[in-house]
């Protein structure tokens, strides 16, 4: 992709938490937002956990969020790509968005070269060394047959449940993790590091640590977490030459 438009990155807005009347002062925002870089937009990127649960049935897919999933079909109606990985609180995202918004669904990290730029980019859970306990985790919740599982469940009865664990998964619910480890012990920072010794990438970008972060890996590669929309409202933009991270404040 080459543009001298800005291409825009969020993650972590965890919609649906912790109350739905509370979530939906923060999708009004989030609605805010799209709506404010929409005039100079070539692409958004949507780096997961948009929502705290999510879970597709074959003919069922989970109640609200109308003004944010309307939005999104309004921009990409408009032109605008728009891009979605999958996080830890959606990784059972299947073809909704596909089928429905006509945007494309990522489950793992992908390149994308924009202006000579070179980029990887992805949502973050489960990458770098260590959280062997949430790894083991995934492998389940990812098995189409766990999958098949939960399905036998009434929407009613599955949709509580989920919205129940996920709002009680500690990084929405409590502080305990969302704090800075330090360059070195940062997960994210060392999958970067290695991957930059495999290839050379300019910008590595990724949401899940709810917590915004710019730190240089070498002169000419940098690594951005885009934060979160429950407390720091932050994204990122990349303006055909740089990339930056910015706060959105209404």
């Amino acid at each position: 992709m080459t543009t001298k438009k800005k291409i825009y990155f969020a993650s972590d807005q965890h919609f649906g938490a912790p109350t739905t009347e509370l979530s939906k002062i923060r999708e009004q925002k989030f609605v805010n937002w799209l709506d404010f870089v929409k005039t100079d937009a070539e692409a958004i990127f949507l780096l997961g956990d948009l929502f705290d649960f999510w879970f597709e049935y074959k003919k069922v897919v989970p109640k609200g969020f109308i003004r944010v999933l309307g939005k999104l079909a309004e921009l990409k109606d408009s032109g605008i790509q728009i891009y979605f990985f999958v996080g830890n609180h959606d990784l059972w995202m299947e073809d909704y968005f596909e089928t429905e918004l006509n945007i494309p669904v990522y489950h793992n990290p992908k390149e994308f070269i924009f202006n000579n730029k070179t980029f990887l980019i992805g949502h973050g859970d489960g990458l770098g060394p260590g959280d062997k306990g949430y790894k083991r985790m995934k492998k389940v919740f990812t098995n189409s047959f766990s999958q098949w599982l939960f399905r036998w469940l009434h929407p009613d009865i599955g949709m509580k449940l989920g919205n129940y664990l996920s709002v009680k998964n500690k990084l929405i619910s409590g502080d305990e993790d969302v704090v800075f480890l330090g360059e070195e012990k940062e997960w994210l920072v060392q999958y970067a590091r290695k991957k930059l010794t495999e290839k050379h990438y300019d910008y590595f970008l990724f949401g899940h640590r709810h917590l915004p972060m710019e730190i240089n890996l070498t002169d000419t590669s940098k690594y951005i977490n885009t934060g979160d929309w429950i407390s720091h409202f932050t994204y990122a933009v990349f303006d055909s030459q740089v990339l930056t991270l910015k706060t959105f404040k209404e």
